[in-house]
């Protein structure tokens, strides 16, 4: 039986292929020579009946000899006692009993087996339409199905990874309750079951929207959903003020993949229609990717956002340092040519070189950042701010005591003050709370090799000589060139002693909730 109502086929390299559940049921039997190409030359299909999300079933049609036909259906447990009126045993037909044949199922699935039944009728004129109503009622139950279709080991941690970030999982599948809810406790999107976690999609049938919406908070699991409920379940979700991602394989799947904020198809077992309304196509079909994808996707954002704090806040210092000269009663600190050095290189090398920051240790226990929320959220535009007024006060505190003790080198000071405070910036916002020390130094190899070679052109700039011709510099002495150095280190302790405090009134609000 198993052998006949299979879609599964042998590719001509030898390989099974087709939905998983076939090619189990076609190797099974396979297993005990119950070949379907061979049964198929006695026993030709003559018809079927597809398989859909509200019949639960599928049936196909067979010759089975010269005067009688043979229907099979398998399918749904609930759905195939329904329409059970008889059960064979041992070659005889006996009277059913549903409720024995329940326990067994349900039974089955509490082990967490995805329990099919399979039943058959015997024809003896073949219908001129077959339908569900001329074959799938009045069936002889022949036996149950179990299939072990366990959860990929990586899966498990990728759920407890999504818990720490904040990411709540949902299960949504076709399968029994009961085989739900024990996947579900293997894998952890639920510890204890309780009947709030857990829902079908006949109960969610009979709620309406605005009743549902009361509940999805709630819910972990959905069990016996048809596709289109999807479509529901992301609505609703989404009325919540959730951000919804959502995984989908079938052509049913195609509007809730769309409506939600994130479609995710599946690049393998994924119909065309899916992989068209998804956002993104998932060529594994491994739920851990997702959760690696997050966690670079964070990793990514973090980086932009360094990037723009490195390059606006040395915007903001060239800003002050040259707006507020004429009112302090000093020259114009820097010409046109220091700028534009500052811009393309100063600001370009280590700002690149912020790309390649590895992702944060706690990256993936940060709740998720609202997808309204600016990006200079969080006190990023009081940082540009006040750590730009800081570079530029010490270039003009710079300019002011060169002038004083009768420096003719001041504008070099100055340039040479600015740059390198630059530098200790880049290194100090590697991390929005931890310490440069505690990260590695070299942890970002990239970036350290970025300030180096800057220092190295900034030297170049003041003592090589036909450099000096072109930038307006003339060259430092070893303790003035010592004194911009230590006067530039300010802007990198300050920025590491914002991190400080910032972490430590963090450390303090969490001890408090």
């Amino acid at each position: 039986m198993l052998a006949l109502s299979n879609d599964a086929k042998k590719a001509p390299d030898g390989n099974i292929i087709g939905d998983p559940t076939e090619v189990a049921l076609y190797e099974y039997s396979a297993k005990y020579d119950y070949i379907k190409e061979e049964i198929e030359k006695n026993h030709e299909r003559i018809a079927e009946i597809p398989f859909d999300s509200e019949r639960k079933c599928m049936t196909t049609i067979h010759k089975w000899d010269d005067k009688t036909y043979l229907s099979i259906t398998k399918g749904a447990v609930e759905v195939i006692l329904e329409n059970s009126k008889d059960i064979m045993i041992n070659d005889e037909k006996r009277t059913i009993n549903k409720d024995e044949l329940h326990k067994v199922a349900n039974e089955m699935a509490f082990n967490g087996l995805r329990v099919l039944g399979i039943v058959i009728k015997f024809l003896v004129k073949l219908p001129e339409n077959p339908s569900p109503n001329n074959l799938e009622k009045d069936l002889i139950f022949i036996s149950f199905i179990g299939l072990l279709d366990p959860p990929r080991e990586e899966v498990k941690e990728a759920i407890s990874i999504c818990k720490q970030a904040g990411i709540i999982p949902v299960m949504i599948t076709g399968d029994h309750p009961l085989t739900a809810v024990n996947i579900a406790q293997r894998i952890g999107i639920i510890e204890n079951f309780n009947a709030k976690v857990v829902i079908t999609g006949k109960e969610l049938e009979k709620l309406s929207l605005e009743e549902f919406e009361k509940r999805v908070l709630d819910i972990r699991v959905y069990a016996r959903v048809a596709p289109e409920q999807k479509l529901m379940i992301v609505k609703a979700l989404q009325d919540n003020g959730q951000y919804v991602a959502m995984t989908g394989d079938g052509v049913n799947d195609a509007p809730a993949l769309k409506r939600a904020d994130i479609g995710i198809a599946m690049g393998i077992t994924g119909t065309d229609v899916s992989k068209e309304s998804a956002a993104m196509i998932l060529l594994d079909d491994n739920f851990a990717t997702i959760v690696k994808a997050i966690k670079e996707g964070r990793r990514i954002f973090d980086n932009i956002k360094k990037f723009i704090k490195y390059t606006l806040t040395s915007n903001s210092g060239e800003i002050w340092t040259i707006f507020l000269a004429p009112f302090l009663g000093l020259p114009i600190p820097l010409l046109p040519i220091h700028i534009l050095w500052i811009n393309l290189v100063t600001d370009g090398l280590p700002g690149l070189a912020l790309a390649y920051e590895p992702a944060e240790k706690n990256i993936m226990q940060r709740p998720p950042r609202d997808p309204k929320e600016s990006i200079f959220a969080e006190g990023l535009s009081y940082h540009i701010i006040w750590v730009g007024l800081l570079m530029g006060g010490l270039s003009l505190f710079t300019q002011a005591y060169s002038i004083h003790v009768g420096d003719v080198h001041w504008q070099t000071m100055v340039f040479t003050v600015l740059c390198l405070s630059q530098m200790g910036h880049a290194l100090a916002i590697r991390s929005e709370r931890e310490s440069l020390f505690k990260q590695g130094i070299f942890s970002n190899t990239f970036l350290i090799f970025s300030v180096l070679l800057t220092l190295v052109l900034q030297l170049s700039i003041i003592y090589l000589p036909f450099m000096n011709k072109i930038f307006k510099t003339e060259p430092l002495k070893f303790k003035d060139l010592l004194f911009a150095l230590i006067l530039s280190t300010i802007v990198f302790w300050a920025v590491e002693l914002e991190k400080f405090f910032k972490k430590r009134r963090n450390t303090k609000n969490m001890v408090k909730l």
